[in-house]
């Protein structure tokens, strides 16, 4: 009888404790924000999340007002779609809103890397160093040779100037994207490939390869970070994480000329920390990611929106020519590629501009934390919300500033001159007659600020200045339609088109 009764406490202690698990027992506290826990246990809005992330949260909005708490995938998330309540909330001290927590279950996930304590601190210290200031200026110039190496090689050959035709999307990924890997991870000696052209040869041959392999891990990022991957496609992503941490091997990085010291100052901190090789190689596959994952996607969509705004197209191809005259260089037929350098970037407002407008139409980003001990949050209207110590708090700008009619007047309307004013000084944004300090924020805000956001922005940067000052673009069929995004990929960064644009280039003179 003893016996029945322990069985039958234990079956009901993993009932109730399995039903806790499930979210069924959770309840709206007093001061906490709207619960919608959904109808499915732990799934909740899983299904309906992950299909089409901005439309879901907009119902929400509606529903439940700019905070409220969502079940998805056995985790709460507090959305806070009030902007004015932003600051509060990227500043709050890490011992109560940490965005360490999802950020490693990520990196574990999708890359196969476990961080130690010393991570972030290696990665700011080393992004402080490499990716700002005199080091963005060495990198910028390792880029701008990237460049050359890839887009301007034959130009100086007397190449006819006859159209080519190229799928945009991928012409602008695969060339970003091979540039700022040259730039970071090195390229191939002289020495071991027998000339200077042969190994520039080899550079190109390989990064193309690369490239190619990285764009099917790409597609896959997406349901892989959810954890949706069906089984062959799971097999696929394992695959080539293997081939990344091969190529990104340690020995066979330090075996390459030119090496950044981006990368070379975390590989070698990273193992004075103890950290053991095969993890470094994991590491360095994230970093690859990090770096590369949405410049070339944003380049797209920068270089697709001046060539469907011809206006643009002049102001921004005028900008760029001016700063090349008062740099003392022309482009000339048959002549040498010109160099552009950090500081000639740094003239260029309508560019800026440009770009900054692209990314508040296609960046996506869901900015998270981890709740370590409740939370009170004040919102701009005075209301009090508690956030409960376990769950998360999200962001979601695409929604709440970038895409705002409150804000950014004609928000789906690409303005390439919106955040500049006449004079070339940035515009400042209101919302009901308050200043804003977030009014974009494709690169996250706070302690968790991309670091590598100023060398991503000059390689962007440089990629457009050099297709516009050597070449003549024009899209095969001006009339068709910007392509719709991707949906699948919300809250990832860079959206991706669902289809592809045509373009056409040839040298200018």
């Amino acid at each position: 009888m003893v016996l029945w009764v322990v069985l039958l406490c234990t079956l009901v202690s993993s009932l109730l404790g399995g039903l806790y698990v499930l979210g069924v027992f959770r309840r709206q506290r007093p001061n906490e924000p709207p619960l919608d826990k959904g109808a499915i246990p732990w799934l909740g809005h899983l299904l309906e999340f992950r299909k089409d992330s901005s439309e879901f949260l907009k119902r929400m909005q509606s529903k439940h007002g700019d905070v409220f708490t969502v079940l998805i995938g056995g985790y709460y998330f507090t959305f806070v779609m009030d902007p004015f309540s932003f600051g509060t909330i990227v500043k709050e001290s890490r011992s109560k809103l940490d965005f360490r927590t999802s950020a490693t279950q990520l990196v574990v996930q999708v890359f196969g890397y476990k961080p130690i304590e010393a991570t972030h601190s290696i990665v700011h210290t080393s992004s402080i160093k490499h990716l700002m200031g005199d080091g963005l200026t060495i990198l910028t110039q390792a880029t701008m040779e990237s460049f050359r190496k890839l887009l301007l090689f034959n130009l100086s050959s007397g190449e006819k100037r006859v159209w080519q035709e190229e799928n945009l999307f991928h012409y602008c990924y695969n060339i970003v994207f091979r540039a700022g890997y040259l730039a970071l991870y090195g390229t191939e000696p002289p020495r071991g490939a027998g000339s200077q052209e042969k190994a520039e040869e080899q550079d190109r041959l390989h990064s193309n390869q690369l490239f190619q392999e990285f764009r099917k891990y790409d597609r896959l990022f997406p349901r892989l970070a959810y954890a949706l991957l069906p089984p062959k496609d799971k097999r696929e992503a394992e695959r080539l994480k293997r081939h990344f941490w091969n190529v990104l091997s340690v020995k066979k990085v330090w075996q390459k000329d030119n090496i950044s010291g981006w990368i070379s100052d975390q590989e070698k901190l990273l193992a004075e920390n103890g950290v053991p090789e095969y993890m470094r190689e994991r590491f360095m596959f994230m970093l690859l990611w990090a770096s590369q994952g949405n410049t070339g996607p944003t380049a797209f969509w920068l270089l697709l929106y001046l060539l469907k705004h011809p206006e643009a197209l002049k102001a921004v191809r005028d900008e760029a020519d001016k700063v090349l005259r008062e740099s003392g260089q022309e482009v000339k037929a048959g002549g040498p590629p010109v160099t552009v350098t950090r500081d000639m970037l740094n003239q260029t407002p309508l560019l800026d501009s440009a770009l900054e407008e692209t990314l508040r139409l296609v960046a996506a980003p869901i900015l998270v934390r981890a709740v370590l001990e409740d939370t009170s949050l004040r919102t701009s209207s005075g209301t009090e919300f508690t956030l409960r110590r376990g769950d998360r708090v999200a962001l979601f700008p695409h929604i709440s500033v970038q895409m705002n009619p409150e804000i950014h007047e004609e928000p789906h309307k690409f303005k390439y001159d919106r955040f500049v004013n006449p004079d070339g000084t940035r515009k400042d944004f209101y919302r009901n007659g308050k200043k804003l300090k977030f009014v974009s924020m494709p690169w996250g805000a706070g302690v968790s600020t991309c670091p590598g956001r100023f060398f991503a922005t000059a390689e962007m940067k440089l990629f457009v200045f050099l297709m516009l000052s050597h070449f003549e673009l024009e899209l095969v069929d001006g009339e068709e339609e910007i392509p719709a995004i991707d949906i699948s990929r919300w809250g990832f960064g860079t959206m991706q088109p669902v289809r592809d644009v045509r373009f056409r280039h040839r040298p200018r003179f």
